[in-house]
Formats: structure tokens, C-alpha cells, sequence
């Protein structure tokens, strides 16, 4: 794995890390010498990534952590602050499909469970980690998008809803932190070969899709010191990511 840039020193949260795309984040960020705190439910997930991050000589910190867990976010951050006293780069990318259904069938525990791992765990991990990537010489932070925000397929309702929200915050936070150090993005990945894509569209053939390692590779570099962008949504098009901004 040749990594695009230099992240020697300095220190990344991934969220969803035990799997999928995040997975291959967490891999990509440890590969260009980031130290790697991996937050995921799973936790022999979590211990295979631990195993192929040492395997290439680099380090990571294991977070079982279930994002409906708010209290735990908020340890999550002081935890940081305490052992490293910054942070450098975000990547929040764990997410719940919930169901592909009509609106009006979405079982309220069902839509509840989007917002509250899509949405209030997002705002809950970016207020937790925002003091410690005011910190770094060059924060960076990363949100997972989804063209269903913009789309408003049938179906996909609670998802489509949540990820509006994500990106919205997203904005709201570049904007706030535009005259400082830190960049804010999203990366919209696309249709790609993961366990979600598979549950939205179960008769799709996941050999057409790309690997999350190939997305996990155009993503990493909105976290290089060197990125200049902020409030911008990253979507990848024709095997390379197309920045635009949305109308204000």
C-alpha cells in the first residue's frame, strides 16, 4: 500500500473502522503514518484492522463504541485530550441504512435509530473532538455523504433525511471555522461493494461496484495539512472526486 502523503505524527479518529469503507480509511491514514484511533461497535473488526495496521509497521488505538453511547463520545475526546492533546484528523463515517421502505411504513424505533447514529452522534463526536482539531497545525476533518441527500429517491427516506442533516452541519461548520486552520468536508463515496449497499440493493452484482479500498484511496487526501478547500462536498465521479459547493 503506497500512501499519498505524509501523516507521520500525526493522530486520526475513524468511526465505522471495523469494516467497509472506514475500514480501508483507518488502513490508508496508517499506511501515511497517522496513528489511528478506530472507533467501531465490532470489536473483532476492530482487532483484524489492529492486526493489518501492525502488520505494515503502523499503530492504532482500538475504541469499542457504540455511537448511540453519547456519554462515551464525550470520554472519547477527553481521552484524546489527555494522551495526545490534539487531534489532527476526523473521519466520520459510521452509519445506519435503516430501511428501504415507504415513509410512511418506517417503524419509529427504526427512524429514530438513523437519526440518532447518522445525525445526533455526528454533532455529538464533532462538538467532542472540535477543541482538540482547533489544536492541530492543520485539522482536518472528514464527513461521510451520500447522494441520496440530494436525490430524495423514493424509499430511502430516513437516510436520504439524515444525511441532508450531516451535510448541512458540515457547511455550518466550515463556515464557523473558515478563518482557522481546521478544513471541513464531506466525501460523498458513491454506489460501492460494502454491507450496506448490499442491504439497500440486495439483487445488485457487488463485482460492478468499487472496492471501499479504492474509495478509501480517493478520500485520503482531504485529510493532507496541505488541503486548502473547506465546506466543500467531495462526490466521486468518474473514478476521481469532483469537489462543488452548494448554493448558499
Amino acid at each position: 500500500m503506497t500512501p499519498a502523503l505524509d501523516l507521520s505524527g500525526r493522530v486520526a479518529v475513524v468511526t465505522g473502522a471495523s469494516r467497509g469503507i472506514g475500514y480501508f480509511i483507518a488502513l490508508e491514514l496508517a499506511a501515511a503514518g497517522a496513528h489511528v484511533i478506530a472507533v467501531a461497535r465490532t470489536v473483532g473488526g476492530l482487532e483484524e484492522l489492529d492486526d493489518q495496521i501492525k502488520a505494515m509497521g503502523g499503530q492504532a488505538t482500538l475504541v469499542p463504541l457504540d455511537l448511540a453511547d453519547m456519554a462515551g463520545i464525550d470520554r472519547l475526546g477527553g481521552a484524546i485530550h489527555e494522551r495526545w492533546g490534539k487531534l489532527d484528523v476526523l473521519v466520520a463515517n459510521a452509519a445506519v441504512l435503516g430501511v428501504i421502505s415507504p415513509i410512511g411504513h418506517v417503524e419509529a424505533k427504526t427512524f429514530e435509530r438513523v437519526m440518532t447514529i447518522n445525525v445526533t452522534s455526528t454533532w455529538r463526536l464533532i462538538r467532542s473532538v472540535d477543541p482538540l482539531l482547533r489544536l492541530s497545525d492543520a485539522g482536518r476533518a472528514i464527513v461521510l455523504s451520500s447522494n441520496a441527500a440530494h436525490s430524495a429517491r423514493a424509499f430511502w427516506a430516513p437516510y436520504a433525511a439524515s444525511k441532508a442533516a450531516v451535510e448541512t452541519m458540515m457547511r455550518s461548520w466550515a463556515h464557523e471555522t473558515e478563518n482557522l486552520a481546521l478544513r471541513v468536508n464531506a466525501a460523498d463515496p458513491g454506489a460501492t461493494r460494502t454491507a450496506m449497499r448490499a442491504q439497500a440493493v440486495p439483487g445488485e452484482d457487488p463485482e460492478t461496484l468499487p472496492h471501499p479500498q479504492e474509495i478509501a484511496k480517493r478520500i485520503l487526501p482531504l485529510a493532507s495539512p496541505a488541503l486548502r478547500e473547506t465546506g466543500l462536498i467531495f462526490q466521486a465521479k468518474h473514478n476521481r472526486f469532483v469537489a462543488y459547493r452548494q448554493p448558499e
